[in-house]
């Protein structure tokens, strides 16, 4: 496995990325992680590391960086400090920041064509908006109990899946102060009439954040379950 940072152009200044890919020298399929609004940090390479270890290209984004170098310590920061820096990250901003991942993917012989995406939290609105604004590019998206995927804003990320491709995964906590009682269903409607492939999974006795190792709500089976689907909808999206 090779690892490495790079800082990509983007509309609003130098994002840096974190990248880890398999050795071997043949192009691997690329997966985008939008990181949660805690931010970028060991969690979350672990997560890339995991994925070039399957073989896939990943590519990590401080997508803050329009607010300087932002890290969270849990020792020191109040977690309203990260809430308030994400925000102020829109979908447009976020949208911007993935097509100069795209960009630099398609001139990177390291990466293959279809590139896939997943997102925690609050990145769970951006990856079905990059699904909807990318979608001869993003063949597979993988949301864990995203958030402000179903707003009423018109530009509402759920209101996207006419233009959407590629095959969707959605895991989601049985118990989420975050995710409204509505988004689901009207994310399933929406998903169910454009004809869009998805699977929708409710862990049960579950929170948000289960996902992540350093968490005392860390769910081990459900974020297993998740893993080995998204594994299986890449394998077919990406590799083929």
């Amino acid at each position: 496995m090779n690892e490495f940072e790079v800082n990509l152009a983007t509309t609003d200044g130098q994002m840096e990325c974190f990248i880890a890919q398999p050795d071997g020298g043949q192009p691997a399929p690329p997966v985008i992680i939008y990181m949660d609004v805690l931010g970028i940090r060991e969690e979350l390479f672990d997560f890339a590391r995991r994925l070039a270890g399957q073989g896939y290209f990943a590519i990590l984004p401080d997508m803050f960086y329009r607010a300087g170098r932002i890290r969270f310590d849990p020792a020191t920061d109040g977690i309203e400090k990260m809430f308030n820096v994400g925000r102020a990250l829109t979908v447009d901003m976020a949208m911007s920041d993935t097509e100069a991942m795209l960009d630099y993917l398609e001139g990177n012989n390291d990466a293959g064509d279809k590139v896939g995406c997943m997102g925690y939290c609050m990145s769970g609105q951006f990856v079905v908006a990059a699904a909807g604004n990318f979608p001869d590019r993003i063949g597979a998206a993988a949301s864990l109990y995203g958030t402000r995927i179903v707003t009423d804003s018109p530009d509402s990320p759920h209101l996207l899946a006419d233009r959407i491709q590629a095959e969707i995964y959605l895991g989601w906590a049985s118990e989420d102060p975050f995710v409204e009682d509505n988004v689901i269903p009207d994310l399933s409607k929406a998903l169910d009439d454009n004809g869009v492939k998805y699977t929708s999974v409710t862990h049960p006795n579950t929170q948000h954040g289960y996902s992540f190792p350093q968490r005392p709500i860390y769910d081990e089976t459900a974020t297993e379950k998740d893993w080995a689907a998204i594994f299986d909808i890449y394998e077919r999206q990406l590799k083929q």
